[in-house]
């Protein structure tokens, strides 16, 4: 099969360029952006025939999704292109998928959720009711594909990072290590994601081919639940900056445009039963990807 990979260049693209290595599978990286020695094929998928070109060129069976606006407080300025990446270019692969009978692999997030003051972990059959542009327009883009027809798998994950790009490890890591103190919130809660455990499982599902009857909405974080300021202190404690003096505060010393959900933690008991994946705790994953980065002490 032939599979396309959307945002190649980003965080969970990078990873998927990773793990796809010894498939046998043909993956075909996508991006609007080069990367200076990276293969990338060029595809602006918020441009409807290029997409469709693409997919028929290439013989296309499935797409994986890995493009978005992620920037949450720069979407409150910038709606239109949120709402025409999360949304209108979804629905493009969405369409696409359908005109082909292939698969759209869509990675959404816990923004869809943050309105309801919640304290158990959210389900994939909650309702949405996400408080901020980035939110809204990456529950549309869900809508979007509901509404083709498409064999899908829609993924919600969370606090996403890696040892690529621009991400909350690495801005704590500079941070913790030039500074001596620092405060981090402490009430908004949720797991952090290292994306090469969601490369994996998302990988896991396509060689096996397990999708086939299990189209559907799913959830992936890493095991546990903890604040920013939590995430924070291990992160200065994996990398030996035990000198910065890492402190909790509210978030609304902190103002911004939008409102995060205070609880955001996933439910991934659907996924883990479904497909029978084993998802690392969130401190495991963290010093793997620490020790790939060559900062674990």
């Amino acid at each position: 099969m032939n599979i396309l990979v959307t945002g190649a260049n980003g965080q969970l693209g990078s990873e998927m360029r990773i793990v796809t290595k010894g498939s046998a599978d043909k993956y075909i990286f996508t991006d609007v952006n080069d990367i200076p020695g990276v293969e990338t094929t060029k595809l602006d998928m918020t441009d409807r025939d290029a997409v469709m070109e693409i997919v028929r060129r290439e013989n296309i069976g499935a797409i994986v999704n890995c493009a978005a606006f992620t920037n949450v407080d720069a979407a409150e300025d910038n709606e239109p292109l949120a709402e025409k990446l999360n949304s209108e270019a979804v629905g493009y692969l969405a369409g696409a998928m359908k005109e082909v009978g292939g698969l759209l692999v869509h990675i959404s997030t816990d923004y869809v959720f943050g309105e309801e003051p919640y304290n158990i972990p959210c389900r994939e059959d909650w309702t949405g009711t996400p408080t901020g542009i980035y939110g809204k327009t990456k529950l549309h883009g869900e809508q979007a594909i509901l509404s083709s027809g498409c064999d899908h798998l829609i993924i919600r994950t969370a606090w996403l990072y890696s040892e690529f790009g621009k991400n909350f490890l690495k801005t704590m890591l500079s941070l913790t290590s030039s500074k001596p103190s620092l405060k981090v919130v402490f009430d908004q809660v949720g797991t952090p994601t290292y994306a090469l455990d969601l490369a994996n499982t998302i990988y896991y599902i396509l060689e096996g081919r397990r999708w086939k009857g299990n189209c559907g909405v799913y959830h992936f974080s890493n095991e546990g639940v903890c604040s920013w300021f939590d995430f924070t202190k291990m992160i200065a404690e994996y990398s030996g900056h035990t000198s910065c003096d890492v402190q909790p505060c509210h978030s609304d010393e902190f103002p911004s445009k939008v409102r995060r959900p205070s609880f955001s933690v996933l439910d991934k008991t659907k996924i883990k039963e479904t497909f029978g994946v084993k998802i690392p705790y969130w401190t495991d994953s963290l010093k793997k990807c620490m020790s790939n980065m060559g900062v674990l002490v």
